[in-house]
């Protein structure tokens, strides 16, 4: 037999008030209503759920049998409305998506896009462009839910992340520099160069893009903190320095005057798609899915 779980709420309010005009009362509808449905959810189930009489309202033995099972249905149920909601919620949300450069890179951003709108058209992406200084591109302050970081991450356990490129590392330098006119530079012909460096806020990838672990102990020369792509142009055309750049980057700075080289003897440099290690909402694991399907066709 089906029923409603209007009628479910009813018989509850009436078992715990044992009294009509309160439960109507409780249930915000008239006092007849009420008793008019329950007869009805009496009948439906063949047998009465309460003794009325000029004594008040008792449940019978029947309804006192079916009160905590009703119970159980109706709390069951406001789990999974609320469950449904929240799931709901999250499909209409907004999803910050931070970098510290813009993961161009053969159209993977819009690719990425295309792949999660198609599975939540109802969620709404932000992208938003973080300074270097912050490595972490807004995760770490909650300013971004995903965000197109370089590896490594300062505070690494906090975090998961998918790699999405690998990229050889160039040297940026002025065209007019005694190593411009080579077609490939090794590092060791670096060591005594100044650098241009991350804020010291950028932690390990500020050593990354030294090169730190490929300088036999020897440390480095510093020219000048750079915190944007702009900044770094500026601080290269004046001579303050050569810099690290990954290969996909190459663009941002190589404008008149500037050129950039390939450096024997470095690892690549890593490009992810990171998130907080704590975060499970539905989006998040969407948009990384949609992150991970897009690098698997494109790899």
């Amino acid at each position: 037999m089906d029923v409603h779980g209007r009628d479910l709420r009813y018989f509850v309010a009436v078992a715990e008030e044992l009294h009509f005009t309160r439960a109507a009362e409780r249930l915000f509808v008239s006092q007849p209503a009420l008793s008019k449905q329950l007869r009805m959810l009496e009948r439906t189930l063949g047998a009465p759920l309460f003794d009325r009489d000029r004594h008040g309202v008792r449940l019978t033995s029947a309804g006192a049998a079916l009160l905590p099972h009703a119970r159980r249905v109706l709390a069951d149920w406001d789990t999974g409305l609320l469950a449904f909601e929240e799931a709901k919620a999250a499909q209409r949300a907004t999803l910050a998506v931070g970098m510290s450069t813009s993961p161009g890179r053969g159209g993977m951003l819009p690719a990425i896009r295309s792949r999660f709108t198609a599975a939540h058209p109802d969620a709404l992406l932000t992208l938003h462009q973080v300074n270097w200084s912050d490595t972490t591109a807004g995760l770490a302050d909650g300013a971004s839910d995903v965000a197109f970081v370089w590896l490594p991450l300062p505070g690494a356990a906090r975090y998961r992340w998918t790699v999405m490129a690998e990229e050889p590392r160039l040297v940026a330098m002025t065209e007019s520099h005694r190593l411009a006119a080579r077609e490939t530079v090794d590092f060791a012909d670096l060591l005594d160069e100044p650098f241009l460096v991350l804020p010291e806020s950028a932690g390990p990838l500020r050593d990354h893009w030294l090169a730190t672990d490929t300088r036999d102990g020897r440390p480095p020369v510093i020219g000048a903190e750079i915190a944007s792509p702009d900044e770094t142009y500026e601080a290269l055309v004046d001579g303050l320095g050569v810099c690290l750049l990954a290969a996909g980057n190459a663009p941002l700075v190589a404008r008149a005057g500037v050129v950039t080289r390939p450096v024997a003897g470095l690892s690549p440099a890593q490009l992810a798609l990171a998130w907080r290690a704590d975060d499970n909402r539905p989006l998040v694991r969407a948009y990384v899915e949609a992150a991970i399907a897009t690098h698997g066709a494109t790899a």
